[in-house]
């Protein structure tokens, strides 16, 4: 069996390129997990998440627990044969998604009371029952329970928040079933807090983790201030540990975190962006219900080699979310899942040979322009059928 551990490879400034060694396979890093929330990535199959290369997909411990429920997973092999992702796996503790359900859920030091938003059923979540589920999953990666409070708040709402946290994060690794080649992460909380930031870094190295996430960002402080946080906080963390910002982000997100030392990134944008006609490429993002593309035969991307737009043309595309056909949203999900992974892969060679900045410069220079002229993209070759 593999010992789950992070070697980094080469830097670039506070950039790390490096490989995650898990019982489930290795991961390259920096690297984007597309969510999988229930056991699926929204509007594709793992075959086609796995041609856009990504080495590793996450699940989410709420919304398993409730539907199909854990123990029905693990009777069936759990979660990686259930979803046919034989790759790593991490799967989120569900803490966010309990938080976010407002009336609906009653914290106290303990754990969370909550009613299904499925069916408004009863059911507690607390930093050992948490861990239990995930493991019952299979969960390559674990996180442990925490509780993320909404930004702006104030200070000591903020600190009473990431203290709560620090002690469920007690918990959760007591309760946490050491296997060879799996791993737990801790989460950082402290909103915008430098101070908290560092309060919760000592805490939870304290404990003792294979991993640290960054929580509690992407919440509505802005990008500049999820920065500034960025970089009062990765040079506290383990050098040696893997690192990862929940939930973020925009492709100019995972650009700046990487350039500031994370590891791992997850989000929902580019399979939500993929459902409403929205795709992501080097020269910004297109919207295909623009009547613009209903005439023009070129490719999303002349870059790209997904099956979007190496087979059909924006016309085509745009005319299936026209139509309401559910292939408009399968294709461009591919699309911009294909396109955060190449961008992942740019980033890891742009560290390994100490030109970050310059790709920067580059990316975002095309992030801001406009679509690409007919000069630019040459048209596809799509053949004829005879």
């Amino acid at each position: 069996m593999t010992r789950f551990h992070w070697t980094c490879e080469s830097t670039d400034g506070a950039a790390r390129a490096g490989t995650l060694h898990t019982a489930h396979g290795p991961v390259a890093t920096p690297t984007f997990m597309p969510v999988g929330t229930v056991g699926t990535v929204k509007a594709m199959t793992m075959d086609a998440v796995r041609s856009t290369g990504a080495g590793i997909v996450l699940g989410n411990t709420y919304h398993l627990m409730l539907r199909p429920g854990a123990e029905r997973v693990r009777a069936l092999g759990g979660l990686h044969r259930f979803m046919d992702w034989p790759g790593p796996i991490l799967t989120d503790s569900g803490g966010f998604q309990v938080m976010s359900l407002g009336a609906l859920r009653r914290l106290d030091q303990d754990g969370v009371t909550f009613r299904s938003h499925i069916d408004g059923s009863e059911h507690r979540l607390t930093p050992e029952r948490s861990t239990a589920i995930q493991h019952a999953l299979d969960a390559t990666i674990t996180m442990c329970f925490d509780e993320c409070p909404a930004l702006p708040a104030p200070p000591e709402a903020i600190a009473a928040s990431m203290r709560l946290s620090m002690r469920w994060a007690a918990r959760s690794r007591e309760a946490y079933v050491q296997r060879e080649g799996y791993g737990q992460f801790g989460i950082v909380q402290g909103g915008t807090e430098p101070e908290l930031r560092a309060e919760s870094i000592k805490a939870l190295t304290d404990v003792g983790f294979e991993g640290y996430a960054i929580g509690g960002l992407a919440v509505g402080e802005g990008q500049a201030l999820m920065f500034a946080t960025l970089e009062a906080t990765t040079p506290l963390m383990p050098q040696d540990k893997p690192r990862y910002l929940m939930g973020v982000g925009t492709p100019d997100d995972l650009l700046g975190g990487v350039m500031r030392g994370v590891d791992m990134f997850d989000c929902v944008m580019p399979t939500r962006a993929g459902r409403t006609a929205r795709a992501y490429t080097e020269r910004g993002t297109l919207n295909l219900r623009n009547a613009r593309h209903a005439a023009d035969a070129r490719p999303i991307s002349p870059h790209c080699d997904c099956l979007a737009c190496t087979r059909h043309g924006r016309a085509y595309l745009h005319h299936l979310f026209r139509a309401n056909e559910i292939l408009g949203p399968m294709l461009l999900t591919w699309h911009n899942i294909a396109y955060y992974q190449r961008l992942m892969r740019q980033m890891r060679e742009a560290i390994g040979t100490g030109t970050l900045q310059s790709l920067a410069d580059i990316l975002r220079a095309g992030w801001e322009a406009s679509d690409w002229t007919e000069d630019e993209m040459p048209q596809p070759a799509i053949p004829l059928a005879p």
